[in-house]
């Protein structure tokens, strides 16, 4: 479909039995030629293993923040990485692509993608153990000393033992998780011949009404990936990051430790194999469908070996093409919103995994698989359901325009309850509540040693939190002023801990035991109506998503149907999936109340967030994003009502005129 036409293509004839007959003869050919079928369904595990990947991408932001060390905005760094790459060839690839073998153009593509996804887990086997600061000595290996103590222990000569360590020459190791970057840029890289020509081929050799209806199901395919990615989340994030090279009863730390480090590196071995798997097939499909009609003269079999365009000739009519596309104002308008949008889609998908487990005090476990479990099927049967209906009811550019907005508000009106759902910060002294019953210490400028610890010599960067026997947590047991010692490893507890006595608790009752402070059972209530609520939002919200897509393709010329798209998502990564998780993962820095430190000093990971911080600033900047996209889209739908009024007119004005054009004989 066209936007705009000249006047000689309005006037030139076009006789009815000829346009019937094309039809049939391409009903007939879609219908008789496997090919188209085989095309979608070697796409579909393309499209799966993508997904795979990115899911599992965005269940490990948590599992990478901590072995390496980093902020949430370094991290947003690394996810936007995916955009970067991608953008810096998905306007060649989008044109330069449908002029050439676009079966094998894509194979190219997702080739690169394995390469990349097998890259990102290289860090894991060049790098030492994991080590992390634990009450328990030697709990990793032999290089795992005890960093924090109790109050009656030697502290001053384990200060002493970690700066000798860092003069000796035992730095921090080289910041390795730029190749983690390196593979996810290279994974944008080969992502980007998918969507645009994979979509363009479909929509090439189906029939206008089947096309909808292909692209959800192919959608709908690819969703299912999601499910598998974050289950796989779920169980490498279970399993410890050196698994199989430490004994794991030896382990004093849970999967609900802020120190835990989860086997990330494994997912993506397993996900980069598999989508090197999805490459093979798509080197053995034809070019070109045969005996179809829409298809192009240089892609239609019978004229692939009288002439291939050079890239001289085709690059000629690259800059005309570009200008006419975002000449088009509807095409521009479509993009602004888009872009708004995708801003909001970004920080959602790669925060939520964190929002979850910091608002709920939910494992990055059980995170990840209740993610997978209640979202995606949603997504999947809205996809579905969006493509069957346009097929159904065989709906037009405005009719997609109008589903595509009225599905959207309805899905925003269903996340209000989300900010009525809260949790509210564990109790740790000194940060988030005062230590009870005691008195400051004069000349020190911490909140975290008053006179029950002033004694102990505690270090302020420790941090291996135990629960007292008050409910409150202490940031190590030093800090709970705790004398003395019962057990080993995970079992271990701790005695006479003269801060939880402050609190009025008797001699008998002032021990305290490894890990946090269990938050209140109402927080496991709020987090399955959350993820209630955000599965049904998801369901309406999807079953806009075809017809959303479908505009791309027919707000322009057929000739720029692979550069609408490669346009939009060009445009999507510069100004939405690159920038969102930075500057969103600096805000989420903001939010943070404790600090971790890396063994020579430095800030490391952040430890414990200000949860209501940080859900007013995850949910609300999402939902103004969303409000301002949806009166974008809003606006760009007048202009396409206004558009299909003029068609309209221009046609009854054709049909007036071709009785006296084209007299009776």
């Amino acid at each position: 479909m066209t936007v705009e036409g000249s006047p000689d293509e309005l006037f030139v004839p076009r006789p009815m039995e000829y346009s019937e007959s094309n039809k049939q003869k391409t009903s007939q050919a879609e219908c008789c030629s496997p090919s188209l079928k085989i095309f979608i369904g070697v796409l579909a595990f393309c499209y799966f293993s993508k997904s795979l990947t990115g899911a599992y991408t965005k269940s490990t932001i948590t599992q990478i923040e901590r072995q390496f060390e980093i902020p949430s905005s370094t991290v947003g760094i690394i996810d936007g990485s995916f955009e970067m790459g991608n953008l810096l060839v998905i306007t060649v690839v989008s044109y330069f692509g449908a002029k050439f073998h676009r079966p094998k153009i894509i194979g190219a593509g997702v080739l690169l993608m394995g390469i990349g996804t097998l890259l990102m887990a290289l860090p894991h086997f060049i790098m030492g153990r994991y080590k992390f600061d634990t009450a328990a000595a030697h709990t990793n290996d032999a290089d795992n000393f005890t960093l924090i103590s109790t109050c009656s222990s030697d502290t001053q000569t384990t200060v002493q033992q970690l700066v000798s360590g860092c003069q000796k020459g035992e730095e921090e190791s080289s910041p390795t998780w730029v190749i983690v970057l390196l593979g996810n840029i290279i994974r944008g890289i080969g992502e980007a011949s998918i969507g645009p020509l994979g979509m363009s081929f479909i929509d090439d050799y189906a029939l206008p009404e089947n096309s909808a209806f292909y692209i959800g199901c192919l959608h709908t395919l690819g969703v299912i990936g999601p499910i598998f990615g974050y289950t796989l989340g779920s169980l490498c994030a279970s399993l410890y990051v050196d698994i199989g090279l430490v004994n794991q009863e030896t382990i004093t730390i849970t999967p609900q430790d802020s120190r835990w480090v989860g086997a990330w590196w494994l997912g993506y071995v397993v996900s980069g194999l598999l989508t090197l798997l999805a490459a093979l097939p798509l080197w053995f499909l034809p070019r070109a469908l045969p005996e179809n009609h829409q298809t192009s003269e240089q892609d239609h079999p019978s004229n692939q070996h009288k002439h291939t365009p050079s890239i001289t000739e085709i690059a000629k009519d690259f800059g005309p093409s570009l200008k006419h596309l975002l000449t088009n104002k509807i095409y521009l308008l479509y993009l602004v919103s888009n872009v708004v949008a995708f801003n909001a889609f970004a920080i959602f998908i790669t925060y939520t995994p964190k929002y979850l487990e910091q608002q709920f005090g939910q494992s990055a476990t059980n995170t990840n698989f209740l993610i997978g479990l209640t979202s995606i099927p949603p997504v999947a049967l809205g996809m579905f359901l969006s493509g069957w209906i346009m097929k159904r009811f065989k709906l037009d550019l405005l009719g997609s325009a109008r589903m595509s907005f009225f599905t959207a508000i309805s899905a925003l009106f269903l996340t209000i309850p989300y900010f009525a759902l809260s949790c509210e910060n564990i109790d740790v002294a000194g940060v988030t509540v005062p230590y009870q019953g005691s008195v400051e210490v004069q000349n020190i400028n911490s909140d975290l040693l008053t006179s029950c610890n002033a004694g102990c010599g505690c270090s302020d960067f420790q941090w291996d939190p135990v629960c007292g026997q008050n409910g409150v947590t202490y940031i190590s047991p030093c800090h709970a002023g705790c004398n003395s010692t019962r057990g080993t490893g995970w079992n271990m507890t701790f005695h006479d801990c003269t801060c939880v006595q402050s609190w009025g608790m008797s001699a008998g009752n002032s021990s305290a035991v490894l890990g946090q402070c269990s938050r209140e059972s109402s927080c496991t209530t709020m987090f399955y109506i959350y993820l209630a609520l955000q599965s049904l939002a998801f369901f309406v919200y999807c079953m806009g998503t075809v017809p959303f897509f479908i505009i791309s393709l027919r707000i322009v010329d057929p000739e720029l149907k692979s550069l609408s798209v490669g346009m939009l998502l060009l445009v999507l990564r510069v100004l939405g999936g690159i920038p969102a998780p930075i500057y969103f993962g600096a805000l989420i820095d903001s939010t943070c109340v404790t600090w971790g430190h890396k063994k020579c000093g430095g800030r490391g990971a952040c430890r414990m967030y200000d949860t209501e911080t940080f859900r007013f600033l995850f949910l609300g900047l999402i939902s103004c994003l969303q409000v301002l996209s949806y009166i974008l889209l809003w606006v760009a739908i007048t202009q396409i009502t206004r558009k299909v009024q003029n068609d309209k007119q221009v046609s009854k004005d054709i049909e007036l005129q071709e009785p006296m054009l084209y007299p009776e004989k």
